[in-house]
């Protein structure tokens, strides 16, 4: 089986921030992780993998973003694809779903598609859903494990708002991953580390992945960002020390 896995490279956690003219996420000088929830959808792939199998990491992004990949590598995919064109930047999520279709069109023959359920910087959930649509295949979203797969079958462990429900697919399809509560993103040991560097690695420009152009980049976005602001600064709580029949009454009083 072939697997894919979309992954993005985001901010830290600590570092995230907005360009509040261009209304995008600040990039220049910030350090950059795997999203978490991609990396939650590599390990699943990894995970399932048996002999035979095959992994490749699929990024869009620029130069810098080979380093997301190289840790993919790293943490035990067997191909590393870079989507890198100036024709790829400027991408909503409608624009990101076509050119990734596009290029896992050109890699063929895959059997599951990983990825995030959402990103950290931007968190809409959107990629998952619009890369199955495009590509006419089913989705299963909020997957926090794979159970099981057969017979050209997958069951998948899926999230609900009062727990979880077991859901089955053909395959192919997307699988959308959210991690559970006790997921700690793994770190690839030096020899892995090293190791990546002989697995293959290839970058693709909007030429390579032959999907229609006027669907990429900001050409192919219908989402515009009319403004974005931080919320206001909540005002300092207060805290009561006193014994309870007196914290109580100051509450009160702080009400009426």
């Amino acid at each position: 089986m072939k697997f894919i896995v979309c992954v993005k490279q985001v901010p830290e956690t600590n570092e995230l921030d907005f360009d509040l003219n261009t209304n995008r996420v600040k990039k220049a000088g910030v350090s950059t992780i795997i999203n978490p929830f991609d990396q939650f959808a590599l390990e699943e792939a990894i995970k399932m993998r048996k002999e035979g199998d095959e992994i490749i990491a699929i990024s869009i992004g620029d130069l810098e973003a080979k380093s997301t990949l190289m840790r993919c590598l790293a943490l035990g995919a067997d191909k590393a694809i870079l989507l890198n064109d100036d024709n790829f930047k400027e991408s909503d999520t409608f624009a990101t779903s076509n050119i990734l279709a596009s290029a896992i069109k050109k890699v063929g023959d895959y059997s599951i598609i990983f990825c995030g359920n959402s990103s950290f910087d931007t968190g809409s959930s959107q990629v998952g859903p619009a890369l199955a649509a495009i590509l006419n295949i089913p989705q299963i979203t909020y997957s926090e494990s794979v159970e099981k797969v057969e017979e050209g079958k997958v069951q998948v462990k899926a999230q609900t708002d009062d727990g979880y429900r077991i859901i089955e697919s053909n395959i192919p399809l997307v699988i959308a991953g959210i991690p559970p509560s006790s997921f700690q993103p793994r770190i690839p040991p030096l020899p892995k580390i090293l190791a990546a560097q002989k697995k293959p690695f290839e970058i693709w420009t909007a030429d390579d992945i032959e999907g229609d152009k006027s669907k990429f980049g900001s050409a192919g976005s219908l989402i515009n960002i009319v403004k974005l602001y931080k919320p206001p600064r909540r005002e300092e709580g207060i805290v009561f020390t006193d014994e309870p029949k007196v914290a109580v009454e100051k509450l009160m009083e702080l009400l009426s």
